[in-house]
């Protein structure tokens, strides 16, 4: 069962790339500037702030700006965390924190390798930041996916991403747990994964009472399951609970100031898919008939629920025969 479930996964994953490609001529909604897009830094505590990606499917027209990525001002650097979907917002990004500081970026800390949070990071390597990532991102660098999602990205997010933006390792690659401490302000990087991704990693700023989620949590959206662990996932949530954050900052969607209210969003929606997808995945059942006796009313209307949702459903249903 498992080895015919795996097969029909791998399937399912190759559907969905070309899928979301044909997705992001869909779905943006950008409106043009002069000088394309613009990140504006949002303060969310003493010394932190991020940039808030749109919520839509990743174009060359929005530069694939889809996803968050946030930095910590400190006594000693500045410390960034994921690192946007294309070189040139990095450069933006960049841009943007010299605004703030005269403080040098020194680290940026991987949440996952998930395209829209990593084609930055030869920008910050240039500056001569150190990068840190979970173990488990270097089996996607290595991976065929890996390399075809960067061929399809070139085409997809010309000329933001091109023939020069290449995929960067970690300079230290973390296992479980880490501890970083620049002036005094530290960060605590725990590994949740595999939950949305085999290598999530959450990172929480105790002095600002800040976490930094990635794609664990989701805001104002439908969020993206792909080959995700599900129920990986559902205690990764239950993780980040026990941390009592004052605000999160998801990897999409605005920041949280009532992290249990967003925490559980994400949460029943994952509920939501497994309890849906159960029977028929269990009893071999069509997927097609499931997704249609599903009662999506809660969650149709949000951003990108047709774009994902079915794919999501059909993810989740595969995976389940794989447990």
């Amino acid at each position: 069962m498992y080895r015919l479930s795996n097969r029909y996964l791998k399937i399912a994953l190759f559907i969905s790339a070309i899928f979301f490609s044909f997705a992001y001529a869909q779905t943006s909604s950008l409106q043009k500037d002069p000088a394309g897009v613009l990140l504006s830094p949002i303060k969310v505590s003493a010394n932190t702030y991020f940039v808030q990606g749109l919520p839509e499917m990743g174009t060359s027209e929005n530069e694939n700006f889809i996803s968050n990525a946030g930095f910590v001002i400190t006594p000693k650097g500045v410390v960034v965390i994921d690192a946007l979907g294309s070189p040139v917002l990095a450069q933006k990004l960049i841009k943007e924190i010299s605004k703030l500081t005269s403080q040098k970026i020194i680290a940026v800390i991987v949440t996952h390798y998930h395209a829209d949070h990593v084609y930055g990071l030869q920008e910050f390597k240039k500056i001569g930041a150190k990068i840190y990532a979970q173990n488990a991102g270097r089996d996607y660098l290595s991976s065929e996916t890996a390399k075809q999602r960067l061929i399809s990205s070139r085409i997809d997010f010309a000329p933001w991403v091109n023939a020069n933006t290449q995929l960067i390792p970690a300079d230290i690659w973390v296992d479980k747990q880490y501890k970083l401490s620049f002036g005094g302000v530290q960060f605590f990087i725990n590994r949740v994964g595999p939950a949305h991704a085999p290598e999530d990693l959450m990172v929480y700023i105790p002095s600002e009472k800040v976490l930094f989620a990635g794609d664990l949590v989701f805001r104002g959206r439908i969020p993206f399951v792909g080959n995700a662990d599900s129920k990986g996932w559902l205690n990764a949530l239950g993780e980040i609970e026990k941390l009592h954050p004052k605000v999160i900052i998801p990897g999409h969607g605005s920041h949280s100031i009532n992290p249990a209210e967003d925490v559980a969003f994400t949460r029943d929606y994952l509920r939501y898919l497994r309890e849906s997808m159960s029977k028929a995945a269990i009893n071999l059942d069509p997927f097609e008939e499931a997704y249609l006796q599903t009662d999506w009313s809660e969650y149709d209307g949000m951003p990108l629920f047709r774009a994902a949702n079915r794919m999501n459903a059909y993810n989740v249903y595969l995976s389940i025969q794989a447990e």
